[in-house]
């Protein structure tokens, strides 16, 4: 080698170099098509794994349902297997390695993030719940003897805490992962993660909140009382009707007993409010508040309604206890379907068809006396509430009785226990006020009577609400619209009772339907304008803390309606967020519309 030419050596040199570097070169494209075969054959495998766990999750949902607690437990075993194979599939020191190539490693990173999700959801939630679903089957709920055993609540307690938690975590988890730019499948697969999460969390959230709070209310730690407040809803109050009958319920490990009765009327009037109210609960609704039980469901809250009938009941007859509950006959109507038929000592048979005219209507066609009328409704409430006691009632229906009245916003609960209460607040049962948050801005829409009669269950009620951003801030405006409707006969000042119209006593005039409206915005929103009927509005413009309210007056004359809009102005934070609004449950209830609302339309102003 020494003996060749010096240009020779140099040729060799180079030629030796170039001969290595195609061997680099080959061997680095070799082990790129190895690492993208490796990739996409896990890739493969971990989508196979991935659309296993979906379809197991539909057959445990339906197992878990049914309380086949055999075959819901081998299930989550099947979903645990396929969830962790689909975790260790993306999560190899390759896989990591491509996550971090271009174009391609958003995606890898995103299919990675989505199983690790996946296998947390069900190592965390669906395996501890699936092992204590044989214990919490809808006749364990039954009560037996009169009485309902807490147990099994008291046992699962740890399970579902810890599928909280992780439903939770996992739902920051979903949230968190970076879609901006990945392929359309991919981004698909990552927001059907997320939504479903979304209300899986939310749902076993408040059903956490139950298995923590149900032992303890119903009497697992010591006797508990409650009054139970039975509102009127042909006599609207924002959170719902006039109390015209109140009870106490008396509760000790799971037994359940209904105890004194009294008509609401009998409470009152005091001299002063029992309690001390807000300034702007007496600018909107009055110290009377305060001052008559037929009255303390003026305002939306509902744990100022409940503090305010405790003291009541404490003030008559000298008892202090845990805690309020409010129900209606429409409510009742719905536990009917679970209970069938119950006869009342009037001889009166109630059923689920007749429940709501029967104890909204026709009672004051047949018992005149108002004191009988109050006796007739605390009779129909103690003859349900004994077939449902001594467990005479379907339970699937009972549970979709109670659903249905939480969902119409017809069943409310406040606790005196001021950890029980924080709790209850921001679940549908607590009557709390509307709330903004980056996934829905809520409005409210509460009525009260202003007529001292019977006549709402004639009033008809839509309400509807939409929301566009038409400011270079972002600020989005919203818009609320409420059509009110006198739907009684044209004859309505003599055709029906003189109880149900008022006779004229109260200063509206028979027939007529007197009605108070207020639409609550979300806190720190900023009132705009309300129109009436295209017009300008007078109304009164206040707040309710940091709730901006709008209240209107309207008289409805029979067949007469009205239609009023009111625009808030919200903050930038919430624009991308949906809206929805509640409103006081009348004898009828519809879930509010959406309401087209565009920037060119003319913002109410009034």
């Amino acid at each position: 080698m020494s003996d060749l030419p010096e240009s020779r050596r140099a040729a060799v040199r180079r030629g030796s170099r170039a001969r290595v570097v195609l061997w680099i070169v080959l061997a680095l494209v070799l082990l790129l098509i190895f690492a993208v075969a490796w990739v996409g054959a896990r890739g493969v495998l971990a989508k196979r794994h991935l659309e296993q766990s979906v379809a197991l999750v539909s057959t445990l949902r339906t197992q878990i349902t049914d309380a086949d607690t055999a075959a819901a437990q081998k299930t989550a075993k099947q979903l645990e297997d396929h969830a962790s194979a689909a975790r260790s599939l993306t999560g190899d020191p390759i896989w990591g390695a491509a996550q971090y190539t271009p174009f391609f490693g958003t995606n890898l990173r995103a299919v990675r993030d989505v199983a690790v999700v996946v296998d947390d959801v069900a190592t965390g939630a669906v395996r501890p719940v699936a092992g204590v679903v044989g214990d919490l089957n809808q006749d364990a709920f039954t009560p037996k003897d009169g009485r309902i055993d807490l147990q099994p609540l008291v046992d699962a307690q740890p399970a579902v805490a810890r599928a909280t938690r992780t439903l939770s975590k996992a739902t920051g988890a979903a949230d968190a992962i970076d879609t901006t730019a990945t392929l359309s499948p991919v981004t698909t697969a990552v927001n059907q993660l997320r939504n479903a999460l979304g209300t899986v969390s939310r749902q076993a959230s408040t059903a956490n909140k139950v298995v923590q709070l149900a032992p303890a209310m119903l009497g697992h730690d010591g006797d508990r009382s409650y009054v139970l407040l039975f509102q009127n809803n042909a006599e609207l109050r924002a959170g719902g009707g006039i109390p015209g009958a109140v009870a106490l319920l008396q509760v000790k490990d799971g037994a359940i007993s209904l105890g004194n009765q009294a008509a609401g009327s009998s409470f009152g009037p005091y001299e002063k409010p029992v309690l001390p109210l807000s300034a702007d609960t007496t600018s909107l609704y009055g110290d009377i508040t305060g001052r008559y039980m037929q009255d303390v469901n003026l305002t939306p809250r509902f744990d100022v309604t409940g503090a305010l009938a405790r003291e009541m009941w404490k003030q008559k007859f000298g008892q202090q206890v845990d805690g309020v509950l409010a129900i209606d006959p429409v409510t009742l109507g719905y536990i009917l379907r679970a209970t069938g038929p119950v006869q009342l000592p009037t001889g009166d048979t109630l059923t689920s068809d007749n429940a709501v005219r029967l104890l909204l209507s026709d009672v004051y066609a047949k018992y005149p006396d108002p004191t009988v009328q109050d006796a007739f409704f605390a009779s129909a409430a103690s003859a349900v509430f004994e077939k449902v006691s001594t467990g005479g009632f379907d339970t699937k229906k009972f549970i979709t009785a109670l659903t249905d009245g939480t969902k119409d916003n017809r069943l409310r609960l406040w606790s005196a226990d001021k950890a029980e209460q924080e709790e209850i607040t921001g679940t549908a049962i607590a009557g709390d006020l509307p709330t903004a948050s980056a996934r829905t801005r809520e409005f409210g829409v509460y009525l009260n009577d202003g007529t001292a009669s019977k006549m709402d269950y004639y009033l008809d009620k839509k309400v509807s609400v939409g929301s566009s951003v038409c400011r270079k801030d972002g600020r989005p405006t919203s818009v609320v619209e409420v059509t009110l409707k006198n739907t009684a006969p044209a004859d309505a000042a003599t055709s029906l009772p003189s109880y149900v119209t008022g006779g004229g006593q109260f200063g509206t005039e028979p027939g007529k339907i007197k009605t108070l409206v207020a639409v609550y915005a979300p806190a720190n929103a900023i009132y705009l304008g309300a129109s009436q009927d295209g017009k300008g509005a007078a109304l009164q413009t206040t707040v309710d803390g940091k709730h901006p309210v709008a209240q209107l007056r309207t008289l409805l004359a029979p067949g007469e309606s009205t239609t009023f809009r009111v625009a808030f102005l919200g903050e930038a934070k919430f624009a991308k967020a949906g809206v929805q609004a509640e409103s006081t449950p009348g004898v009828r209830q519809s879930k509010a519309a959406p309401l087209r609302f565009d920037c060119g339309e003319p913002v109410p102003v009034g």
